[in-house]
């Protein structure tokens, strides 16, 4: 019985490998080490900002994997700066998939695979994610956003007292 239960652990503990899913690295952790990281790596997180094409048939955009992802700042929360680098891939990968993210809308949350280029000679010295391979994790959503009425509600409340106090001040100065 022993014998299987080592048997089933290792078997689990190796069928990423075997199924050809690697380790997803974080963007925070090629921030701090680039060179480290130069070579195969896999992020996940959400595209941002623009696509922009390029006439060679590529595309420059912004991949995130900050707290913003699961939960952005238009739901409440404020968890930490936002953590992105710089990835290019064949335009052919983007093909179906929705615009990226901005402020009122999460864009698609992807996992890219790909090569690190650490400050690439051919590209200026730029450091960016050569994009071979593009999953689909979630796609782009449009976020909500309600108004909570008692902040509302106490900011008209001063505005109103400050023209208030605006047109008495005018009052007694034109009396003077």
């Amino acid at each position: 019985m022993r014998s299987i239960v080592i048997a089933l652990i290792l078997l689990f503990s190796t069928a990423g490998a075997a199924f050809g899913v690697g380790d997803v690295t974080r963007v925070v952790d090629i921030i701090n080490d680039s060179e480290g990281y130069a070579g195969a790596v896999i992020v996940e997180g959400e595209l941002i900002g623009d696509y922009g094409r390029r006439s060679d048939g590529t595309v420059w955009t912004q991949l995130n994997d900050d707290p913003y992802v699961y939960a952005p700042t238009v739901l409440g929360n404020l968890g930490g700066a936002n953590i992105g680098i710089g990835v290019r891939m064949p335009a052919a990968l983007l093909e179906g998939l929705a615009d990226p993210g901005g402020y009122r809308e999460r864009g698609p949350v992807v996992r890219l695979e790909g090569i690190w280029k650490h400050h690439d000679p051919e590209r200026g010295g730029e450091s960016y994610l050569e994009v071979s391979k593009l999953t689909l994790l979630e796609p782009a959503i449009v976020l909500e956003e309600n108004t909570d009425p008692i902040p509302a509600g106490i900011g008209i409340v001063l505005i109103l007292i400050a023209i208030g106090l605006g047109v008495v001040r005018r009052r007694g100065d034109a009396t003077g």
